[in-house]
């Protein structure tokens, strides 16, 4: 009998255990991930008290490098004489690219402000050249202010000539990679400050990157999640405003998204990524591609729409950036200085094919010119990143005649989380 009851009391407590177990792991089932999704809203939002993660957002220890390729002009002689471009690819120049935070104010809202600080160093070991190369390019100063000023009285459109004349400036120049990027000096420029004042971006030397080294991108002031974690990293403003003012439609002037580095967690392949961008001066959105892995974690690809720099006739939506070129570049002309700039994808890469007649040398591709983020959805945090833009500029023939010349190409922009 006394065995029979230990049969008994121990069938008993092993029934108990196994409904405890199923019960445990049915609890787990559904608490385990409200748990795990709860961490990741404490982790995720913008909050001093969170240690680690507020330092990291706060002064980014992943590196960020910017590669540099220009297109050296072959041919600029017979380019005065009506021929097309030819250009070769020369590069990359490789800059690591360091990012801080500063002037920080936490706000009654749940949202912060802050200005986000960048300096660039050259990488010459992952670099295909140095900082000394020659390369050839179009005279920004002399054909950009030529077509800035086109519309002014005839008496000052000479003067503007004569002076092109006397400082020797042409309508091309070479000179080295460093100067080209971070500045040269130059008689035109001071003569351009002096007697057309503002018209430069620049008081000093002239660089095509000369106003972003040890520069902000202007103050942000984002949702931190404390109250809504949907809303985190999300833009409230930036220089104080809601909304810009450099296109011709309400849509086109908003700022959306967030300040593009990280996005709020709990993606899916429904969501959209986006952002908003003071160096193009307008906001964007990437849409998902495709499920991957970066270094063993899980992550969504989102890609940039084919409508991202598509022409109003194209994509209506896009009206009020124009007045439009062909599909594949935004004028940036209301936000630099008046300057005839465009941005597109490099090697103009979904882009209206007229443009690749217009110049030789460019064979654009998906893996080399298509722009991506890598993201883990459950966090919202970027894996990799690779931002690729091209700068066009716009001249004039004599005959009146328009073509996109190729200037500069800012191809890539990697970002590795490598403390993950």
């Amino acid at each position: 009998t006394r065995m029979a009851v230990s049969k008994s009391t121990l069938s008993i407590v092993l029934i108990v255990l196994g409904g405890l177990s199923v019960l445990f792991g049915t609890v787990l089932v559904f608490v385990g991930p409200i748990i795990i999704d709860d961490q990741i809203v404490k982790n995720v939002e913008i909050n001093p008290n969170n240690g680690l993660s507020y330092t990291m957002w706060k002064d980014i220890p992943v590196p960020f490098f910017m590669s540099v390729y220009f297109f050296h002009i072959v041919n600029p002689d017979e380019i005065l004489k009506g021929e097309k471009p030819t250009v070769v690819q020369r590069g990359p120049y490789v800059y690591r690219e360091k990012r801080w935070k500063d002037n920080i104010t936490f706000h009654d809202n749940h949202t912060v402000s802050y200005k986000e600080y960048r300096q660039y160093f050259f990488e010459e070991s992952m670099s295909v050249g140095n900082e000394s190369d020659l390369v050839t390019i179009p005279n920004m100063l002399v054909l950009g202010a030529s077509v800035m000023m086109e519309n002014m009285p005839f008496p000052v459109r000479m003067l503007l000539s004569a002076t092109f004349k006397s400082f020797e400036e042409g309508p091309f120049l070479t000179k080295p990679v460093g100067e080209l990027m971070w500045g040269y000096d130059s008689k035109l420029v001071d003569f351009l400050n002096k007697y057309f004042p503002g018209m430069l971006p620049t008081s000093g030397k002239f660089g095509l990157f000369a106003e972003f080294n040890n520069s902000n991108a202007g103050q942000f002031t984002v949702f931190t999640g404390q109250d809504d974690i949907r809303k985190v990293h999300m833009v409230d403003s930036w220089n104080g405003l809601k909304s810009v003012n450099y296109w011709r439609s309400e849509q086109c002037n908003m700022i959306n998204g967030t300040a593009g580095q990280m996005w709020p967690p709990f993606m899916t392949k429904e969501s959209t990524m986006p952002f908003y961008s003071p160096d193009a001066c307008r906001s964007m959105e990437l849409v998902y591609q495709r499920p991957g892995m970066s270094r063993g974690i899980p992550v969504y690809r989102f890609v940039a729409p084919k409508t991202l720099f598509a022409n109003g006739a194209d994509y209506p939506p896009n009206e009020g950036f124009c007045p439009c070129r062909q599909s594949g570049l935004l004028s940036v002309r209301t936000c630099r200085h008046n300057s005839p700039v465009f941005i597109s994808h490099p090697h103009f890469f979904e882009a209206d094919p007229v443009l690749l007649d217009t110049v030789n040398g460019l064979r654009p591709n998906e893996d080399e010119h298509g722009l991506f983020i890598d993201i883990h959805p459950e966090t919202g945090v970027p894996m990799n990143v690779s931002i690729r833009l091209q700068l066009n500029l716009l001249i004039k023939t004599v005959s009146g005649q328009r073509s996109q010349i190729s200037v500069s190409t800012l191809r890539s922009i990697h970002t590795e989380l490598q403390l993950l």
